[in-house]
């Protein structure tokens, strides 16, 4: 399901999300914010990515068994929360440039094959250099990284 707003922010545990109980993340929170895309198959791309880096697009059967770990699944509100595996964060947080670059675009192709001209009008490179600041302060500070959306 296609998320209306998506926030990507870094907390210190599950605990500290479990207590926002499903309010969006504050300014407490270090965040990137994106709109219209679905959270869960985005970070099973990035996931797939980075273990089989290709530029090829992942078909949906490949995505299967991939996606994230709820914190907060969703109830009749529509909101969930996501955490990002910390292999995958440390992968985000080591990306280089030109795989980041490479990412963004096996991404987007993905998005514009599922969505068409649906698909959101955010900055993709942004958002994902902004997501691999927040999983180098993860791994940092010994933090982690989800991912809230509704």
């Amino acid at each position: 399901m296609v998320a209306h707003d998506i926030v990507f922010f870094l907390a210190p545990d599950d605990d500290a999300v479990s207590a926002m109980r499903g309010r969006r993340p504050g300014p407490e929170f270090d965040s990137v914010t994106c709109r219209f895309i679905e959270p869960d198959s985005a970070i099973a791309v990035w996931d797939m990515y980075f273990e089989e880096p290709s530029t090829e697009v992942p078909t949906p059967e490949q995505l299967h068994g991939r996606w994230p770990r709820w914190v907060t699944a969703p109830v009749n509100d529509g909101v969930e929360v996501f955490a990002l595996s910390r292999r995958l964060t440390r992968a985000l947080a080591d990306a280089g440039s030109a795989e980041l670059e490479e990412l963004v675009g096996r991404w987007t192709t993905r998005l514009r094959d599922e969505d068409g001209d649906d698909m959101t009008d955010d900055d993709l490179q942004m958002v994902l250099r902004e997501v691999s600041r927040l999983a180098a302060a993860a791994v940092s500070t010994g933090g982690r990284l989800y991912s809230w959306s509704f």
